[in-house]
């Protein structure tokens, strides 16, 4: 009977490690849902997730290089060039070459990009809200700073 206890005990410790109890589980199913919930919000606008977050970054610092964008998205420069391409095409950003440098492209808002900065941000927090309803400031605060850390151990 021991060696069923110790597999009972195992068992039991393994389920906080597997599915659907393991927090790496449920930070997936947390991310699928706000993505699944944003692309639904993005849609109208004719815009994806990647295109939210290029636009982010230009909206914190417009005219940044290809790379430095790269840099921030931790993205490929193949797949980064297809998105500038699709929001050029869209007449959301410019390129233009660095004045100083001529190898670097500098990504700059147009005026309709930088008009989303007003239409965008809402939208995300309606989201954000929606998803921590009933969560107060002080957790959602140590929510973060938990993530933050599980990021840092793992980058």
């Amino acid at each position: 009977m021991v060696l069923g206890s110790e597999c009972s005990n195992l068992l039991q410790s393994w389920q906080q490690i597997l599915a659907p109890y393991s927090i790496g589980y449920k930070i997936k199913l947390l991310s699928q849902l706000l993505s699944r919930k944003f692309t639904e919000r993005l849609e109208p606008f004719g815009l994806t997730q990647f295109h939210w977050l290029v636009l982010c970054c230009l909206w914190k610092t417009d005219g940044l290089p290809t790379s430095s964008i790269g840099d921030q998205l931790q993205q490929v420069g193949g797949t980064l060039t297809g998105v500038l391409d699709r929001m050029e095409e869209r007449g959301l950003v410019r390129r233009e070459r660095d004045v100083e440098d001529r190898r670097i492209w500098r990504i700059w808002l147009t005026d309709a990009g930088r008009e989303l900065e007003q239409t965008l941000p809402p939208v995300a927090l309606e989201i954000r809200e929606e998803a921590l309803a009933g969560i107060s400031a002080d957790d959602r605060e140590v929510f973060s700073q938990i993530l933050n850390r599980a990021i840092a151990n793992l980058s």
